[in-house]
């Protein structure tokens, strides 16, 4: 594709996505192209929505589908009946999507079979744990995309091992550090502190919203009971996911840990890049406080960015509320050492930007036939049975 004349379709649906498509679209419309944002209405409240667009500057949506919510199938569905015939209408070269969410994959099986150029922002993370939707969407995304865009070396590893070639892989960098780096001025700005009357490095900073996390009552009962004990040496402050409001007014929430709205990017940045340790089930926010360099410790048994374990701040703790404190107590008596992973410079964008535009057309590149089954190459993680 060229440059100039080059019509693209960045799509996104829901806050994770915002941080990761506004660097991409401004890059490609800085070369020259002519980006449709395509908002699929995943989230659609204020609190996870509006105010995302404001604090980061991105223009209103070109199109909004409205899709809402409802079961994976329902959403899933709703996305792809819409957005197949404003692909038809808009006819572009190419679609971006980022991601794992439910829109990520809609629109995805969408424009693999409508024929336009396919790219994935986030190719190749890997859990290996087949019960994250998530996993589902993002493997079943990477294998009809046409340029996979990996944020680390790792990434780009998990592709080869399932078979994908070498020319539609492409380690970029991490756009959401763009992103980060670009507001983190403006974030430290923020009276974020002073509202919440907290001190740099006097806090913890805790978000939870995963189903497994948020919508079993005896994990959740486990993980507040932790966070209960952890708060005795360092005062939490939770803002809350809408996912998680209902179920935390129904158990009640331990002393010592401070429930507030859901804040917007900058306050969020803001509270994080304070914070004397980040306790999160957030892939983004692993990876954000690596780059910040605060200690994070993950409520998962695993993770699709091991990078940020590897070469980061962040440790893996699982849900065990023992394991939990015991991680955490460590973590603050001995915070790992700041690192971040190669490429995680702020310009993952311009590299996106420059695979698309410089990297063949439509008619003429070839499509992913030539894959072996996802599972079948060794290390790729095959589906466990059920």
């Amino acid at each position: 594709m060229t440059s100039t004349s080059t019509r693209i379709v960045c799509v996104a649906g829901a806050r994770p996505n915002y941080m990761k498509i506004k660097p991409v679209m401004d890059a490609l419309e800085r070369r020259g192209a002519e980006v449709t944002l395509v908002h699929t209405g995943q989230h659609y409240d204020e609190s996870m929505n509006d105010v995302f667009f404001r604090d980061l500057g991105i223009r209103p949506p070109d199109r909004y589908l409205g899709a809402g919510s409802g079961t994976h199938a329902e959403q899933t569905g709703r996305v792809m009946a819409a957005f197949e015939p404003l692909l038809a209408e808009l006819a572009p070269d190419a679609v971006v999507v980022v991601g794992d969410i439910n829109s990520t994959l809609a629109c995805a099986l969408v424009t693999a079979k409508a024929g336009p150029l396919l790219a994935h922002v986030e190719a190749g993370l890997r859990s290996r744990d087949w019960s994250m939707p998530e996993e589902v969407n993002r493997v079943a995304t990477d294998r009809v995309s046409d340029y996979l865009l990996a944020p680390s070396d790792d990434a780009a590893a998990n592709l080869r091992s399932e078979g994908y070639r070498d020319d539609q892989i492409h380690v970029v960098g991490n756009v959401m550090i763009d992103t980060l780096f670009a507001n983190l001025e403006r974030a430290r700005q923020s009276d974020v502190l002073d509202r919440y009357g907290l001190t740099r490095g006097g806090y913890g900073l805790v978000t939870l919203h995963r189903p497994a996390n948020v919508d079993d009552p005896t994990v959740l009962r486990g993980l507040l009971k932790a966070l209960a004990e952890i708060a005795g040496r360092c005062p939490l402050l939770l803002p809350v996911h809408p996912r998680a409001a209902g179920r935390l007014a129904e158990l009640g929430v331990p002393g010592g840990i401070r429930l507030v709205p859901a804040a917007g990017y900058l306050d969020f940045i803001a509270l994080q890049d304070a914070a004397r340790v980040v306790l999160t089930d957030s892939g983004g926010v692993q990876e954000e406080t690596t780059a910040l360099g605060v200690p994070c410790v993950t409520l998962r048994e695993n993770t699709e960015r091991p990078v940020t374990v590897e070469q980061g701040t962040n440790v893996l703790a699982g849900t065990d509320p023992g394991r939990i404190v015991a991680t955490v107590h460590r973590v603050l008596d001995r915070p790992p050492t700041a690192r971040c992973p190669g490429l995680w410079d702020g310009r993952a964008s311009e590299r996106i930007a420059g695979v698309l535009l410089d990297g063949g057309s439509a008619r003429t590149r070839p499509r992913p036939t030539d894959l072996v089954p996802h599972g079948a190459a060794a290390g790729a993680g095959t589906r466990p049975p059920r």
